[in-house]
């Protein structure tokens, strides 16, 4: 499976302007789509960092779907201000212990690694990284997407609330650095954001 990724630089003021489009306007059209399994969008309020995420079955629905996402895209970032940035990905791991409920959040980590070792670092990210959320407390899911032409990856992990994600902090910084270490994966960034639309409906692929 696969999966587009459209990250809006924008004004927090009108964050929740753009919720309110991608919910009534963009999701809709985009899940009509054909292949397309579903869309989340995270919000990120005090920095007005957001980003919609649409999952397809195949690279080539996917691709299939560009023309038609564009305008709608457009009108997004002309809703929330600011600029833009787009991602396509393989979807490499899906894991959920449950749904997220509403007031779920989300941690963003994104990261590189060797294009020539990525097999060998998603074989060790399920075996190793995937058992570790699951025993975090108010862990719901975690998905892990991967770009095999550049060795960018980004890791979704979200908790049922904001306070579960918050204590989760430092143990969860204490498994990044184990594993980054071990893998030689290069983190370049990381960010917390509230699940405001969660219909990704990727099935398990742990």
């Amino acid at each position: 499976m696969y999966a587009r990724t459209t990250t809006v630089h924008g004004d927090p003021t009108r964050v929740d302007d753009g919720i309110a489009h991608v919910r009534d306007r963009v999701m809709p059209a985009v899940m009509d789509m054909d292949g397309c399994v579903g869309l989340s969008m995270l919000a990120d309020r005090e920095s007005g960092r957001c980003i919609v995420t649409a999952a397809w079955t195949d690279e080539q629905a996917m691709r299939a779907s560009a023309d038609g996402v564009k305008t709608m895209r457009e009108q997004a970032r002309e809703i929330m201000g600011g600029e833009m940035e787009v991602h396509e990905y393989e979807i490499a791991v899906m894991h959920r212990r449950h749904e997220a409920p509403e007031g779920a959040c989300t941690r963003v980590i994104w990261s590189r690694a060797d294009t020539g070792q990525i097999d060998r670092v998603l074989d060790a990210y399920r075996m190793t990284m995937v058992p570790q959320f699951d025993e975090l407390p108010g862990f719901c899911s975690v998905s892990l997407m991967i770009d095999r032409e550049t060795g960018r990856a980004a890791s979704a992990v979200t908790f049922d609330d904001r306070a579960s994600m918050e204590a989760s902090r430092e143990d969860a910084m204490r498994m990044r650095d184990t594993f980054v270490s071990a893998m030689e994966v290069t983190i370049t960034d990381v960010a917390e954001f509230d699940l405001v639309l969660a219909h990704l409906r990727v099935p398990e692929m742990a």
